[in-house]
């Protein structure tokens, strides 16, 4: 169980919720409107956070500081942005991702080493992926036996800078492609881990736990 902050009581915003809820989490959800958590089923349990979603004592009674995730969903990329650096840069959140509606900001976004997704191919499942584990390493693919998964690598800053394939022979995996700056590319053997890179690698469904494990640490010291 973790507590998540959702910042935007809108479509995405209240599935979000609920679907985090429904799998045992506790959630906040902040809208600057309250008239928006009229989206928001009537057994829900979560706190619901009237306020602007980038106002540190707004974020402070969602309680973003115990925050394992904070997902930014409103209506506006600038806004969505501000909120995602400042539970990042301020309350120390790990796991963030922001929607954006101009995807020509991708890059500036991934600069910032900010997870997005354009609305043009939003859903909450996209969102779920950048903010649970559990549900980016379930796989963006499966080979036909089922053992094989295609999925994204959550990575310590601390690999920035090395090579690709060190990443590779540390976690027993093998990189597919990694996205920068919101595009697609291929590995090379001179290619290295930089900062805001999304990875996705094949690797052993019965071993995600373990390769988790391994990249959420610094990469071990050459003797």
């Amino acid at each position: 169980m973790a507590h998540f902050v959702i910042m935007g009581c809108g479509r995405v915003g209240a599935t979000l919720a609920h679907t985090l809820e429904d799998a045992g989490h506790s959630v906040a959800i902040i809208d600057q409107d309250d008239r928006a958590f009229r989206r928001l089923r009537s057994g829900f349990t979560g706190r619901k956070v009237t306020g602007v979603g980038f106002d540190r004592d707004t974020l402070k009674q969602a309680g973003v500081a115990e925050a394992y995730a904070f997902a930014a969903v409103s209506s506006g990329d600038n806004s969505n942005i501000l909120a995602t650096r400042v539970a990042r840069e301020t309350f120390h959140v790990q796991h963030v991702v922001a929607r954006i509606y101009d995807p020509g900001r991708a890059e500036i976004y991934q600069r910032l080493g900010i997870p997005t997704v354009a609305a043009v191919r939003w859903s909450a499942d996209q969102v779920l992926r950048r903010i649970l584990p559990e549900q980016h390493l379930a796989g963006d693919f499966r080979e036909p036996s089922g053992r094989l998964v295609l999925g994204e690598l959550d990575i310590n800053s601390a690999w920035i800078g090395h090579s690709v394939s060190s990443i590779e022979r540390a976690a027993d995996v093998r990189v597919a492609y990694l996205t920068r700056f919101g595009e697609g590319m291929l590995p090379t053997a001179a290619t290295s881990y930089q900062d805001g890179d999304t990875v996705h690698a094949m690797m052993r469904l019965d071993r995600s736990a373990e390769v988790a494990h391994i990249l959420a640490q610094a990469p071990a010291k050459e003797s």
